[in-house]
């Protein structure tokens, strides 16, 4: 990686921030996106001169052709891709206001997509590169609590599924990662069934794995030329397992877990 042009969205915090801070180190020129401007200068710091900031709302899709003609001007070009920016959920389907779902696929599908049309053509010219998708365990399996997210998250895995098979024959690779618990702000910045931030962490994100740990086994995996990523461990990677070899024992799993009280669980913290 070293010398690419990588641009990473969602890199003020969590996974983004700890895979652009990993890329620097590996040699890349970053481009940084989000909309927290203090957050991106303080990743821009840890990851040398060689940063550019480029703070935008990921819903803003009028914004993006100028965006992207602005970041492919400041190398010439753009080796990697990381559509990372995303919110999650924590409520009952028969509890959320549509609005939500129109919020988290905005964010979490269709603003990944807008971005990454209006790039693909760009990159395909120029012999290929990069893409890395950060969906989620949850773009695996229904998690209970999740219903907008694993809507998103789900289309997000099919939708570069289908550009991988599109392209990949003309140099573009593309990496689609499924985390599990990390410790981000993923679970602090969810939203409740009206729409609200839901505030506060649970034991299952603090508890989890490392951002910077998950964005070394990431960048392992470019390197190993990997299409598809699981960064979970114990019950979470049994899930992404579950799903694919025995749907049912995983379907009367998930009914197991609310019927025992999960959500009330997750309203108390525990």
């Amino acid at each position: 990686m070293q010398d690419q042009v990588w641009w990473v969205t969602g890199a003020s915090s969590g996974i983004g921030a700890a895979l652009a801070r990993e890329l620097s180190a590996r040699g890349a020129r970053l481009i940084l996106s989000g909309r927290n401007v203090a957050a991106l200068e303080e990743v821009a710091k840890d990851c040398g001169p060689g940063t550019m900031i480029l703070p935008f709302e990921a819903t803003d899709y009028a914004v993006l052709p100028t965006l992207v003609e602005e970041a492919w001007n400041w190398c010439g070009r753009i080796d990697g891709l990381v559509n990372n920016a995303g919110i999650s959920q924590r409520s009952l389907a028969v509890d959320t206001d549509f609005s939500v779902y129109e919020k988290i696929v905005g964010v979490d599908l269709l603003a990944p997509i807008a971005l990454t049309q209006q790039l693909l053509p760009r990159m395909i010219a120029a012999g290929g590169g990069q893409i890395v998708a950060i969906s989620s365990v949850a773009g695996i399996a229904g998690i209970p609590l999740r219903s907008a997210y694993c809507a998103a998250k789900h289309g997000l895995i099919g939708y570069h599924d289908s550009v991988r098979a599109e392209n990949e024959h003309l140099g573009l690779k593309v990496l689609v990662v499924e985390p599990g618990s990390v410790q981000t702000n993923v679970s602090r910045n969810a939203l409740n069934a009206d729409g609200s931030v839901r505030g506060e962490s649970d034991k299952a994100i603090d508890n989890g794995l490392p951002a910077d740990v998950a964005a070394t086994r990431i960048l392992d995996a470019v390197a190993a030329g990997t299409r598809e990523l699981v960064v979970a461990e114990g019950a979470e990677a049994a899930i992404a397992g579950l799903r694919r070899s025995d749907p049912d024992a995983l379907f009367d799993q998930m009914n197991a877990m609310v019927r025992a009280g999960y959500a009330a669980q997750m309203k108390a913290n525990k």
